[in-house]
């Protein structure tokens, strides 16, 4: 049978909604559109730039948590209101994914106007 888990991040949202921040299945982990929350403090910026930073250490966490890293992602989607506010958002993307090269897809979402950024990734977890 095959390993199945869910990883919380500890957000009021994952309770809340019914949903954890990733699931690992087997060797694939599907992280959950991750917005810029600092779940710590329950804060958003208002920057999209710092929101789509914060977004990043949001999945890098939640990758680490199932073993594995942001190398392993073959898949992004990132979803923006304003379309105009990706570009910013550029460099700290490719900090990040520059090297890795997963497919990506820019999509217009999320739901709530204060979330500039959200994210989704698949990663694929290498044998031990």
């Amino acid at each position: 049978m095959t390993e199945r888990r869910a990883i919380l991040s500890g957000s009021v949202f994952e309770e809340r909604i019914g949903y954890a921040r990733a699931v690992v299945d087997g060797e694939w982990v599907h992280v959950s559109g991750t917005t810029g929350y600092d779940y710590a403090t329950m804060t958003i910026s208002e920057d999209v730039v710092e929101q789509a930073d914060q977004c990043l250490r949001n999945i890098g966490a939640a990758l680490k948590a199932a073993g594995c890293g942001f190398e392993d992602v073959v898949r992004v989607r990132y979803l923006l209101p304003v379309r105009e506010d990706f570009e910013p958002c550029w460099p700290v993307l490719r900090r990040v994914f520059g090297e890795v090269r997963p497919a990506a897809t820019m999509v217009r979402g999320p739901a709530d106007a204060g979330m500039k950024i959200e994210t989704e990734v698949y990663a694929r977890r290498r044998a031990a």
